[in-house]
């Protein structure tokens, strides 16, 4: 017998062979459940944007004191970390009951949704967002300040150096969680073996000998000293929030693991929370260890960035022998590592975030699909390209990028205490008081915080961040308010048949991904092309929404049979090649239908709100002998002002 099949293979198109070459093969849907963090690897993948800002959060007060208070910013800046360490544990704390009551990912997202509705929801969302992305900007632009302190030659580079590295970032996510996690994962134990090591040493010199001592003020190229009354000069309010606000940014990052919680493996919940322990107890150390070094050394930053101060404190302790310069290497090259490796967080917490956001219907709901290697493609994309935009407005520059910095991440540790606080008072499960002090304290702390920020560096490009925050919140709202809109337009009541027409003798199959009004309509046109027979067929990249699909079709009172069919690549255009291709092989004198509902708007507002999987469909077909795809348009938008047009 001829395999007639075998003459239609169907070819890959030159997307499909780009993104085997630089991605890998194609996983299938039910391999999604292996693709699970241990907690070791998950340690090194989500916490680096936390662990590593400790290369740069002592500098940044630092930045701020050094000019107003003169050497009196020394004596400043261990209390100015201790506040900083109070709220870490408090945030710590409020984010530890934040795993084990939302196991399903989200972090403050989700809290503030359970338990304030979607709107509010959405200034948690607009707040991690924003944070994500300039975590990816101020994480590789300060990995090149490693780079370039250990390597001055290369400082012309630094911006080019930066972007290649996000852009490498980008790939290596899009190949898949598992493959991205492990190489990541290194830098992190390797920085903090590094840094901690640097600790301990500089401890001990300090017992039994003497730690050298810098001379900020005459050090060329360092940042100006101040030369005022000292302590009484740098103590005012002013210098002392902002010093403050810069050293909050070494908190960034914490809520890292709340957001991806559904990357560990079972139990997921307990996982989460002895990494998110860990994470900051490493983080808490290393912190109060470097301020410490900075205060003995008096290690001093410099007006063009670098060298970075954690590089004169690993000089200052090593020394310049033969082994000390290979240890200052070596610290370099991890802080480098971790840095670089630090805006690989937002590449886990970026897509997962925004997919929760568009299942909400507040983001395009394209952001909610999983790509080539089951990850959201289409987030690792979108947080690419803004990473990118804002390195380049900035030139890299980190003390430009910090101004943008906490703003975001402390208005989602108030969301999340907030709504931790709601939740106690509704639930009140055992020792819920206690529970209740802690999420309220770091919520209102987190605010305080916010406020700080938001006033100390206002001048310094925290405004940007003040008006673009309203005007995404406002952005996600009316994205909500168009699906909303297109929701209760499509939604039916009830069906009527399709009216049967006369038209020649034919197959037809019409694409089901709901049952909505703009499917009603292309199955009466099906009717009317008279064919001798109409199939409705659903490609299942969900069981539980194919399952829910097929129960509600039995009560469609139609004549029309339903037809799922397994899609596990998640590739609908293969899908339907070969559904038209064994149709044609097995009725070889039979016309191919295919009609595709669609939903149209204006161009713009159509782009943003749906994918256009259809066309694609439509162009692959209609390229196959005897076939035709057709799409069968509904014109939303109008239907929406018409409807609005009836309420008034």
């Amino acid at each position: 017998m001829t395999n007639v099949a075998g003459e239609h293979r169907v070819s890959v198109s030159f997307s499909d062979a780009c993104r085997r070459v630089f991605l890998g093969k194609p996983m299938l849907t039910d391999q999604l459940q292996h693709e699970r963090l241990s907690n070791p690897i998950a340690l090194g993948v989500l916490s680096p944007d936390a662990i590593s800002s400790t290369a740069y959060g002592s500098e940044q007060v630092m930045i701020e004191l050094l000019p107003a208070a003169g050497m009196a910013a020394f004596a400043l800046l261990l209390p100015i970390t201790g506040v900083i360490l109070l709220i870490l544990v408090l945030v710590t704390a409020s984010y530890r009951q934040v795993v084990m009551v939302y196991t399903r990912s989200g972090g403050s997202y989700v809290v503030a949704r359970d338990n304030f509705g979607p709107r509010v929801a959405q200034v948690a969302a607009a707040a991690l967002l924003i944070d994500y992305v300039v975590t990816v900007a101020v994480q590789c632009a300060a990995g090149t300040v490693a780079v370039v302190s250990a390597i001055p030659v290369l400082g012309p580079w630094g911006l080019e150096i930066t972007i290649g590295v996000v852009l490498l970032m980008c790939l290596a996510n899009l190949r898949g969680l598992r493959e991205a996690g492990l190489p990541f994962a290194l830098p992190t134990y390797f920085f903090v073996g590094m840094v901690s090591l640097t600790i301990v040493v500089g401890v001990l010199r300090e017992i039994f000998w003497t730690l050298p001592r810098y001379d900020p003020e005459h050090i060329a190229g360092a940042v100006p000293i101040g030369h005022g009354s000292g302590l009484i000069m740098g103590a005012t309010v002013l210098i002392v929030l902002r010093a403050f606000a810069n050293g909050g940014s070494s908190l960034t990052g914490v809520e890292a693991i709340s957001n991806t919680v559904n990357s560990f493996r079972k139990p997921e919940s307990l996982n989460a929370r002895r990494v998110l322990t860990v994470m900051a107890c490493i983080l808490g150390f290393l912190l109060a260890g470097v301020a410490w070094l900075a205060h003995i050394t008096h290690a001093a930053p410099y007006a063009n960035g670098y060298p970075s101060m954690l590089s004169e404190i690993a000089r200052a302790v090593f020394g310049n022998g033969a082994v000390g310069k290979v240890l200052y290497f070596l610290v370099q090259a991890s802080t480098a590592a971790i840095l670089y490796t630090g805006g690989n967080t937002s590449f886990n917490g970026f897509p997962a975030l925004a997919s929760f956001v568009a299942e909400d219907r507040f983001l395009p709901r394209p952001l909610m699909k999983r790509g080539h290697r089951l990850v959201f493609s289409n987030g690792i994309i979108t947080l690419t390209a803004l990473a990118v935009a804002l390195l380049i407005v900035t030139g890299g520059s980190v003390t430009a990028l910090v101004p943008f910095y906490a703003i975001g991440v402390f208005t989602g540790f108030s969301m999340a205490g907030y709504g931790m606080t709601k939740h106690h008072l509704r639930c009140r499960v055992p020792g819920w008081r206690r529970k209740l002090l802690i999420n309220l304290s770091a919520g209102l702390l987190s605010t305080v915080v916010v406020g700080i920020f938001a006033v100390a560096k206002f001048t310094e490009g925290a405004w940007l961040i003040v008006i673009v925050f309203p005007i995404l919140v406002f952005a996600l709202m009316r994205l909500n308010r168009e699906y909303r809109a297109e929701a209760s337009v499509l939604e039916m009541s009830r069906t009527d048949p399709p009216e049967v027409g006369k038209y020649a003798r034919q197959r037809v199959f019409v694409l089901v991904d709901g049952i909505d009004i703009a499917l009603l309509e292309a199955l009466r046109y099906g009717k009317e092309l008279g064919a001798h027979e109409l199939i409705a067929v659903h490609f299942v990249l969900d069981t539980t929404q194919a399952a829910l699909l097929k129960e509600r079709w039995k009560d469609f009172e139609q004549d029309i049979p339903l037809r799922l069919i397994a899609c596990e690549d998640r590739n609908l255009t293969r899908a339907a090649q070969d559904l038209v291709r064994n149709t044609i092989n097995d009725y070889p004198d039979t016309k191919v239908i295919v009609l595709l509902p669609r939903r149209t708007y204006a161009p713009v507002m159509g782009r943003l709100l749906h994918d256009r999987t259809a066309d694609k469909i439509a162009g692959v077909l209609n390229r196959i002998p005897g076939v035709i795809a057709q799409i069968v348009a509904y014109d939303v938008e109008s239907r929406i002002a018409q409807a609005t047009r009836v309420r008034r």
